[in-house]
């Protein structure tokens, strides 16, 4: 069974694995065989900028997805273990359209306290609230997961568009 019940609702592993089947067919046809191709790919495909910045975040922090109201910025922490991985979680949460809080130019530049202050608040409402946040955590992880290991597969496979659209063609 490709599907589990949660506290949350429903994990789908289809839904995920037909996104990353989605956004793989648009990096093809965009000739895209790295992760910064593909996210200009699907940047490309919603005629929405998707910048990639990097930036000291709060402890335990990798990375963030803001949201403003002309383009999506994926914020990376400046020293990444698997930088690939952690950028490829932001775009999960961009293609999934998970909610998130609008970010107004004037908060870039909250001080330290602030953020804890926010982290903390978010942390306590994730514990009362139904559980949408773990879902979209859990989808945009699977969708990372997923997507990595399909660009590993059709990268080391020669060349990676031609694997792909082969690997369409089998279904």
């Amino acid at each position: 069974m490709s599907e589990s019940r949660t506290q949350s609702g429903l994990r789908a592993y289809r839904r995920v694995a037909a996104a990353v089947d989605a956004v793989c067919a648009v990096a093809a046809d965009f000739d895209a065989t790295t992760l910064e191709e593909v996210v200009a790919s699907i940047a490309s495909e919603r005629r929405r900028e998707i910048e990639i910045a990097s930036a000291e975040l709060a402890p335990g922090v990798c990375g963030q997805r803001r949201f403003y109201p002309d383009r999506d910025v994926i914020v990376l922490a400046a020293a990444l273990p698997s930088r690939d991985h952690t950028l490829a979680h932001e775009l999960g949460h961009i293609i999934f359209d998970h909610e998130g809080a609008p970010a107004p130019e004037v908060t870039l530049e909250a001080s330290d306290d602030l953020i804890a202050y926010m982290l903390s608040q978010r942390a306590h409402q994730q514990i009362v609230d139904d559980g949408a946040d773990e879902l979209a955590e859990w989808e945009a992880e699977t969708f990372a997961a997923m997507l990595m290991t399909r660009l590993r597969v059709f990268n080391s496979r020669g060349a990676g568009v031609s694997v792909l659209r082969f690997d369409e063609a089998l279904g």
